[in-house]
C-alpha cells in the first residue's frame, strides 16, 4: 500500500478539490485500486457513479469531511476511473461483476469487517453486488440514485453512456445529473472534462459504457430479495436517470430497507445537498431509521 501526493490531470491539479486527503493505493486482483481515507469510528465506504469524469474527488469532495468527522471513511475509485488503474480493455472485461470483485478484494486487502457501503448509481449497483456475494462483509447499505434495476437506456441516460468527450458534452451531462437550480463551478466542469479525456480513462469508459448499453445495470429481483443488510434507499424526487419509482421498487424488494426522497434533487444528492445527505446517511449508520433485523419485532429482542 502506498501514499502519494496529489496527482495532476492534464495540467489541472486534483488539489483544486480540497475535501479529500492524499490518494493511496492497494493491490486488488492484479491492478492498483486508489482510495482516500480519514476519520475514526464505524467504517464507511463511498462509491462514486459511472458518469464520465466520475471519481472519488469529483463525487465526494463536498461531503467527505462531513463523513470523516463521524466515521472511518474511505472513498474508492472504481476500476477504470480516477486514480485506479485502467487495464487494457482488450484483456480486461469492464463488467459489473468486475467492480463487485474489486470492492470485495479492497475490503479484504485492508482487513475491514462489517462495513457500510454508500453507493451512487453504478456505485450503488456495486454495493448491492457485494451485499449479495459477500453478505458477511456488509453491515449497512445506502443506495443513492442506485443502479441495480436499470434495464432501459433512456434518452436522459444517453447523455452519460454516449458522452462525446467535449467540454460542452460534459456540461450537458452535468445538467442531466443535477437539478436545474444547481450551477456547477468552472473547476467542477473542467476537472471532470480533463479527467474524462485522459486516453486510458477514455478507453476504459468506452468499454464500461459499451458493457452497460449491451447488458443494462440490473440484477434479477430474485437476487435483490436475498439482500438482508439494513438499507437506506435515497433518491432525488426529480431524478431523470434513476426515476423515483425505482426507489420504491427497491423498497419493496429489500426486506430491511427504509427510504429518503429529496425534493428538488436529481441524481447527485451528495453534490446537490452534501450536508443533508451526509447527515441522513450518518444518522442511519448510527442506528436511526431502520431497526436491526436481528432484534426481531418489538418485545422479542433481548431483555
Amino acid at each position: 500500500m502506498t501514499d502519494e501526493t496529489t496527482a495532476t490531470v492534464n495540467g489541472t491539479a486534483n488539489g483544486a478539490f480540497t475535501g479529500l486527503p492524499a490518494v493511496r493505493h492497494v493491490e486488488t486482483l492484479g491492478y492498483r485500486t486508489a482510495f482516500y481515507e480519514a476519520g475514526e469510528g464505524e467504517t464507511v465506504i463511498l462509491l462514486h457513479g459511472g458518469g464520465a469524469g466520475a471519481d472519488s474527488r469529483s463525487n465526494w469532495e463536498g461531503c467527505f469531511d462531513l463523513f470523516a468527522s463521524r466515521a472511518r471513511t474511505f472513498a474508492v475509485d472504481l476500476v477504470g476511473f480516477g486514480e485506479t488503474d485502467k487495464p487494457d480493455p482488450e484483456r480486461f472485461a469492464y463488467t459489473q461483476d468486475a467492480r463487485n470483485a474489486q470492492l470485495v478484494a479492497f475490503i479484504e486487502a485492508l482487513g475491514l469487517e462489517r462495513v457500510t457501503i454508500i453507493g451512487n448509481s453504478m456505485g450503488g449497483a456495486t454495493a448491492l453486488g457485494v451485499a449479495m456475494t459477500r453478505p458477511d462483509l456488509v453491515a449497512n447499505l445506502v443506495l443513492m440514485g442506485s443502479g441495480g434495476l436499470t434495464t432501459h437506456i433512456s434518452h436522459e441516460l444517453g447523455a452519460v453512456v454516449d458522452y462525446d468527450f467535449t467540454e460542452d458534452g460534459m456540461r450537458r451531462l452535468i445538467g442531466v445529473l443535477s437539478n436545474p437550480g444547481f450551477v456547477p463551478t468552472t473547476d467542477q466542469v473542467r476537472y471532470r472534462y480533463e479527467l474524462s479525456v485522459r486516453p486510458e480513462i477514455r478507453a476504459a469508459y468506452r468499454a464500461t459504457m459499451g458493457w452497460v448499453k449491451a447488458n443494462g445495470l440490473a440484477y434479477t429481483e430474485e437476487r435483490l430479495r436475498e439482500v438482508k443488510a439494513r438499507t437506506l434507499v435515497v433518491n432525488g424526487k426529480d431524478d431523470v436517470i434513476v426515476p423515483v419509482e425505482t426507489a420504491y421498487r427497491f423498497l419493496a424488494l429489500l426486506e430491511n430497507s427504509t427510504g429518503y426522497i429529496l425534493p428538488h434533487c436529481r441524481h447527485w444528492a451528495m453534490i446537490e445537498y452534501p450536508q443533508l445527505f451526509a447527515e441522513v446517511c450518518l444518522d442511519f449508520v448510527a442506528g436511526r431509521g431502520v431497526p436491526n433485523s436481528a432484534a426481531g419485532p418489538a418485545g422479542q429482542g433481548e431483555g
